[in-house]
């Protein structure tokens, strides 16, 4: 795989910085309540000052669209670096960032939540579903890890992993539909609804811990970029030019749970945007890991930025699941990738 320069890149980044400003100023002043640029400087010189009352749109864009805003950039980001890292690990281009049962674990955990927490009346807080959610995520990533060891070896293949993934996910999944199959109509309605993914409960705490962690997941995975440009060629190839691939592997996989489960956590599951941000990258300036990795980050949260937007606005003031917007978006484009060239490595 040739790894182009940094030239190369020079105006890619720009552009796609002034897609995301775009993109963020248009989710932040559109939606069921449009609110004008004098009101957003108005609303931030009041909470800089902290002098005067808010207006009730000033309220809406403190309270809800702003933190909403910036949490669809920091999952959108985390959703496309993840996803260019699994890919990159399994030098396979269909390869999802909760391939490794992240997703379906934090679907299980949700769901286990949504009936047995009114079962019970259990009351946690706003912090109840999320951490239900990262539970169940990291349990199932815990069990991916733990059955695809050989025995007595204590080794891990990436495709025992691969395998071993599709199989635990599969499993959660069954548990998912059988908790909505017992669940009443209400506990049903909020297992399919987060299951499509909403950025609905959006707060600033949920800013700030999803924004954290992705932040510090994409710093360690760029740190890696260059030995997964290297792992392409395959695991001896690697090892030969001083790569240790075991250790890069545990790595990447501990950099992925986290940022996926984190992020899936707050918002529910959203799809294709791990699985085609990476492909419009290689198609536009190739496969260079540095250069996905950071061209991810821009592109992956423009795409939730905007697919948030349409799904505030198509029905509005309803809203309908983010997941069915990038669903539909993302499958026309996925079809295509795949007709039109062949991406895998």
């Amino acid at each position: 795989m040739a790894v182009a320069s940094n030239k190369q890149y020079a105006g890619v980044y720009p552009l796609l910085g002034i897609l995301l400003a775009i993109a963020f100023i248009a989710s932040v002043c559109f939606g069921a309540v449009e609110i004008s640029p004098a009101e957003i400087l108005s609303a931030l010189r009041k909470t800089v000052t902290a002098s005067g009352e808010y207006t009730l749109n000033e309220r809406i864009l403190m309270q809800i669209r702003l933190p909403r805003a910036l949490l669809s950039l920091f999952v959108g980001a985390g959703l496309a670096v993840g996803g260019t890292l699994m890919q990159a690990l399994f030098r396979n281009p269909i390869v999802e960032p909760g391939l490794a049962g992240t997703s379906s674990g934090a679907a299980f955990g949700a769901a286990l939540y949504f009936v047995l927490g009114g079962m019970f009346k259990f009351i946690g807080g706003g912090w109840a579903l999320p951490v239900a959610a990262f539970a169940g995520g990291a349990l199932s990533t815990f069990m991916v890890f733990i059955l695809s060891e050989k025995k007595h070896a204590g080794k891990q293949s990436v495709t025992t992993l691969l395998l071993m993934g599709i199989a635990v996910n599969a499993l959660f999944m069954s548990c998912v539909g059988f908790l909505a199959y017992i669940a009443r109509d209400p506990q049903a309605r909020s297992i399919t609804f987060w299951n499509l993914g909403t950025l609905s409960g959006a707060s600033w705490n949920a800013v700030a811990i999803v924004g954290i962690t992705t932040t510090i997941c994409i710093a360690i995975a760029l740190r890696y970029a260059k030995q997964l440009n290297a792992l392409i060629l395959g695991d001896e190839e690697a090892a030969l030019i001083g790569v240790e691939v075991k250790k890069l592997k545990r790595y990447i996989l501990l950099v992925n749970i986290v940022m996926i489960a984190v992020a899936t956590a707050f918002v529910g599951i959203i799809t294709f945007v791990g699985l085609v941000v990476p492909h419009l990258l290689r198609i536009w300036k190739g496969s260079d890991n540095r250069y996905l990795i950071i061209g991810g980050t821009l592109l992956g949260a423009i795409l939730l930025s905007v697919a948030d937007l349409l799904a505030r606005m198509a029905l509005s003031p309803a809203e309908l699941p983010i997941g069915i917007v990038t669903s539909i978006v993302g499958v026309p484009v996925f079809i295509y990738l795949l007709r039109s060239k062949n991406y895998f490595y």
